[in-house]
């Protein structure tokens, strides 16, 4: 897996768009893409191998995320800073937005920062790729270009002992225009456990970059879940993007909207 690359990033450059004109009704987000913590960070006080575990990032997301992209000619927003420095899927209010503790790993670095601390990461990473994000689909929707929102991520096979049988998992809240679709297609698939709203649900704070600019705009969207030992290498990442992108070119919503029961209905954990 990719190591951590320490480099000094100004907010223009902790953000990444790809094909911003792409003719797709698609467009990917990609909130946990890198594992890069600026050099005033230093390690965080982590050993540097903690970097490239999933505390740190979506191993794997990235290279899935940019496949389907090219493929599907749609855009891809991404982030550029590890989660660990800011968790860009979370509200500004949120306890693990600056994560003191990664699944069950202290974060030194991120232990009694001041105020004006916060801020400079909110302002560093958190703001530009959620003002970038806005001014896509804002842009999109002034053309009249049809507009859905999809983010990919990865989880890990085991979380604090216990294994996670899927091997991918698709999350949606009471919108399911296209996670009905979606799901009904992966379930197709020969092999393949497919869970929904697992290992992860709305109820988990994990929506929130789908529920700040597609439902707020009510734009169809879902998130999906890959494991990350599936997308390890070359292999696998080459071998879902492509069966995510044969589902994708012939997706198309659904109009019925599920109930709420059962999208937010899980206890909630330490969230993807």
């Amino acid at each position: 897996m990719e190591k951590a690359r320490p480099a000094s990033l100004a907010p223009h450059e902790t953000v990444r768009v790809t094909n911003p004109g792409g003719f797709s009704p698609f467009v990917f987000t990609c909130d946990h893409a890198s594992n890069v913590l600026p050099a005033e960070f230093g390690t965080l006080g982590l050993p540097a191998g903690e970097l490239s575990r999933h505390i740190a990032w979506d191993p794997g997301a990235l290279p899935v995320a940019c496949r389907m992209a090219e493929a599907l000619d749609a855009t891809l927003i991404e982030t550029r800073v590890s989660r660990l420095v800011i968790d860009c899927n979370r509200p500004l209010d949120a306890p693990d937005l600056v994560p003191p503790v990664s699944e069950t790993t202290a974060i030194p670095g991120n232990s009694g920062l001041s105020d004006k601390q916060r801020a400079a990461r909110v302002d560093l990473a958190w703001r530009p790729f959620h003002d970038t994000i806005a001014q896509i689909i804002d842009g999109r929707l002034a053309r009249g270009q049809e507009t859905r929102l999809v983010s990919v991520h990865s989880f890990t096979p085991v979380y604090k002992g216990k294994s996670r049988p899927w091997h991918i998992g698709i999350i949606h809240d009471d919108d399911r225009r296209l996670a009905t679709p979606l799901v009904a297609a992966l379930r197709r698939l020969a092999g393949v456990t497919v869970g929904v709203n697992e290992p992860y649900s709305p109820a988990d704070r994990v929506y929130f970059t789908l529920e700040r600019h597609a439902r707020s705009r009510g734009l169809a969207c879902a998130m999906i879940e890959i494991r990350n030992d599936e997308i390890s290498g070359e292999t696998g990442q080459r071998k879902w993007a492509d069966l995510l992108t044969g589902i994708f070119s012939n997706l198309e919503p659904e109009e019925a909207r599920g109930s709420r029961q059962g999208a937010m209905g899980k206890s909630v954990q330490s969230a993807s």
